[in-house]
């Protein structure tokens, strides 16, 4: 294989005990010295500048983990060599994830193409240059498309235009919120930990039928993890620092539902089941809520299901 192999196990306390749960510990260790890299493959350096949107995942100044998506002109995205990511973006002072990015600060960043359904994700120390920053890379590996949509992108506006629109601010879902998550079959979820080699921030894309997300009287989230990977990078986080933060985007409306604050796995059977095709629920309580109309200067437009998503179920009404 091309590419330095990490020396050690690149799983922290967290996920492996998942993965011991499952009894995968021992393949999964394999699987991630030999996936999990230090760098960026030729590959991956080749696959972000054809992006026009990118996820981050940044915790800001009280530790609260936040989830955003920015868009720009595909290139924006580069590699200048296979230890950085160059993001050329602008400082978006309404985007509440802006706190958690400054030199110096951990950050997550997925590369997603909801065309094709390819993701790779990074984490690493963000870096600010002029005209954006650079992300030093400590940990980089592919993903497999189960359970995204492949949607179409299209640009309305050019993305130095920041929205007109000002943030709206609560402390729970209202009403439009509640419907927003309650349709929605894609978000993503920022998650961190705290290793004894620094910050470790991850941001990751969760996806289903519509209505995989169970929205409680009382604004909290039960969501289903459906079979994956083993990576339990997100509720591996969640096991050592019950935090998270999430962001549901409207994707016809380029609005951004963002939200951060307490998350907690799940045991035995909680109220109303576990969905098919999950292996366990996790719930979501949100302290902060920011709901940012037209946030996003691209729409996307749903072209089919995932066939991994019609193997799932949704919560019912």
């Amino acid at each position: 294989m091309d590419g330095r192999i990490l020396p050690a196990s690149p799983w922290h306390e967290g996920e492996i005990k998942l993965q011991r749960q499952l009894g995968v510990a021992t393949r999964m260790d394999e699987v991630g010295r030999r996936v999990v890299r230090d760098h960026l493959t030729e590959q991956h350096r080749e696959f972000y500048p054809l992006l026009p949107m990118v996820v981050l995942g940044a915790v800001d100044q009280r530790g609260d983990p936040w989830a955003t998506l920015r868009a720009g002109r595909p290139g924006f995205l580069r590699a200048p060599d296979a230890h950085r990511l160059t993001v050329e973006l602008a400082r978006e002072p309404a985007d509440p994830a802006e706190g958690g990015m400054e030199d110096g600060a951990s950050l997550a960043l997925l590369g997603i193409d909801l065309g094709t359904r390819r993701r790779n994700r990074l984490n690493g120390r963000l870096n600010r240059q002029a005209t954006g920053f650079d992300i030093t890379v400590d940990q980089s590996f592919g993903n497999c498309p189960k359970y995204i949509q492949p949607r179409q992108v299209r640009f309305i506006r050019d993305p130095s235009e920041l929205p007109s629109l000002p943030p709206k601010m609560s402390a729970e879902l209202e009403d439009a919120a509640r419907a927003l998550v309650g349709q929605a079959d894609t978000f993503f979820v920022a998650t961190y930990a705290d290793l004894p080699g620094g910050r470790q921030v991850d941001v990751s894309h969760r996806g289903g039928r519509a209505g995989f997300v169970h929205v409680g009287e009382d604004s909290s989230l039960t969501i289903p993890d459906f079979v994956g990977n083993r990576f339990f990078n997100t509720l591996g986080n969640i096991a050592v620092n019950p935090r998270a933060g999430l962001v549901f985007p409207d994707f016809s409306t380029g609005g951004l539902l963002q939200m951060t604050g307490e998350a907690e796995l799940l045991s035995g059977q909680p109220e109303g089941g576990i969905l098919e095709g999950a292996e366990r629920n996790w719930r979501f309580r949100p302290r902060r809520v920011v709901w940012r109309a037209d946030a996003l200067p691209i729409r996307y437009d749903f072209a089919e299901w995932s066939p991994f998503a019609l193997e799932t179920r949704a919560w019912p009404a």
